[in-house]
């Protein structure tokens, strides 16, 4: 849901940002490269030890590296299926170190064995939901359904929560239950988007067999 409006606005915002990279020969690769560089060592640098304000701000710094990687391979019409892989995988590697981290402090500091289960849930359950959509598409269906909870809508979610759940170390009162629920509010969302997809995945494979039986005369 936040895909279709989050991206566009910040595909323009990012887009002077882009050109300056290509002016200075940077490639989309390397930019792919260094942001989940970023991402993978601010949540396992930071989060592990509770540090989730400062943490949150260099996964920040790096995570729009997403959209900028893929707007300078449009500025410079090199789009290709090996950047559209590298970008793709990268992504599953920076969701697995920002949970990971998450799942590291409650095993820890944190001393909630609950939250770490659920840190893991929802670092395997965001994997799976990714894994739907791209084994469906890659048998012919279009996969066409909005999930509830998708991969922006869970870094959104979890990163605010940290963000804000860091504010404690400042002395702000009370934010450290905000993480938590972001926890258990991405778990939920991420089961009920993989049931939304697997439930499309079914009903366009038998309309597809259909087609296809029906074509065939059978």
């Amino acid at each position: 849901m936040l895909n279709k409006y989050a991206r566009a606005f910040f595909t323009r915002v990012l887009t002077p940002f882009a050109a300056l990279l290509i002016r200075l020969g940077v490639s989309p690769d390397a930019v792919t490269l260094v942001g989940t560089g970023g991402v993978v060592a601010g949540a396992l640098v930071f989060y592990p030890r509770g540090e989730f304000f400062w943490g949150t701000v260099v996964i920040t710094l790096f995570v729009f590296s997403d959209l900028v990687d893929g707007n300078m391979a449009r500025q410079l019409g090199r789009s290709s299926r090996w950047g559209a892989f590298l970008d793709s995988t990268l992504d599953r590697v920076a969701d697995s170190a920002i949970f990971g981290g998450l799942a590291l402090w409650y095993a820890g500091g944190g001393d909630s064995l609950m939250l770490c289960a659920m840190a893991i849930f929802c670092l395997a359950s965001g994997q799976v939901v990714s894994y739907t959509k791209a084994r469906g598409e890659a048998i012919g269906l279009p996969v066409n359904v909005n999930g509830l909870v998708e991969r922006a809508e869970r870094l959104v979610i979890t990163l605010v929560a940290c963000g804000l759940s860091g504010l404690h170390a400042f002395g702000v009162p009370g934010v450290q239950v905000l993480l938590p629920i972001a926890l258990w509010i991405v778990g939920i969302g991420s089961a009920v988007t993989l049931a939304q997809r697997v439930v499309t995945v079914r009903r366009e494979s038998a309309e597809a067999d259909a087609v296809v039986h029906g074509g065939n005369g059978v």
